[in-house]
């Protein structure tokens, strides 16, 4: 999709789009949400101090998500990809928080198959980025058999899985309901001592269909101090979005 047609679709949004100029674009592939209610309090413990009192709950819940994805076309505005660092296996460990009212996501991890992508993201926006061993396959059929295995601190830390989509049907997540909570926010915190950053993105409506997956093995969590409870996660995929960032910026506490 061309960057113009994104920034024509902002109605779902929940604020405007940010005054400066984007800075990154990139598409996400065969994401699948796999996500699980937590105590709050034991989701707090794992934060930094600056964002535990910014976590976002739903029924008294805070929730927790593993999803596994392919990243395409990374890449800064105006420059071609960098080779190794465009396309490549992502796998993020996840809860909610809001700041200022504005609602967001917070990254306990985010493993990467490219150790280019890794340095870049650690210091461009001060992620918790890990290098990993990842394979990736999507049969004919739409099945995605997806393994990563970290290799750097804290581990263990590895994921196994197949998944796809269980019905056609494409939706979004209306206003209210869990299935938009957990999915339309558009933009990520971190935190650096007491100051919290704040790096918008944006892109169309989450294009959901129900989900089947069969987990092998998820440790991801657990490599967070976060454990999950022992039940089958709510589950949605995206085939495809195209996704545009901004710079990282101050967020006030």
């Amino acid at each position: 999709m061309e960057t113009s047609a994104i920034l024509k679709q902002t109605a779902h949004r929940p604020y405007p789009l940010p005054a400066g100029p984007w800075i990154m674009q990139q598409t996400w592939r065969d994401l699948l949400f796999a996500h699980w209610p937590v105590d709050a309090e034991h989701v707090r413990a794992a934060m930094p101090h600056a964002l535990r009192a910014h976590l976002d709950t739903f029924e008294g819940s805070a929730w927790v998500g593993v999803i596994p994805l392919r990243m395409y076309g990374v890449s800064l505005r105006g420059a071609p990809g960098v080779p190794t660092a465009t396309n490549f296996a992502e796998l993020n460990v996840r809860t909610y928080v809001t700041v200022d009212g504005k609602p967001g996501v917070y990254f306990f991890s985010l493993d990467a198959e490219s150790r280019l992508a890794v340095m870049g993201a650690k210091l461009g926006f001060g992620l918790n980025y890990k290098y990993a061993k990842m394979k990736v396959r999507t049969s004919e059929r739409g099945q995605v058999e997806y393994y990563s295995s970290r290799k750097e601190l804290p581990k263990p830390a590895e994921f196994e899985a197949s998944y796809a989509a269980e019905s056609a049907k494409i939706f979004s997540g209306a206003p209210g309901t869990l299935d938009h909570f957990l999915t339309e926010r558009y933009c990520l915190y971190t935190s650096h001592g007491p100051h919290i950053g704040r790096a918008n993105i944006h892109h169309a409506a989450w294009p959901l269909q129900r989900a089947k997956v069969t987990i092998k093995t998820n440790s991801m969590a657990m490599a967070a101090a976060i454990v999950l409870p022992e039940k089958k996660p709510l589950v949605h995929f995206a085939k495809e979005l195209d996704v545009l960032v901004w710079p990282l910026e101050r967020a006030s506490r």
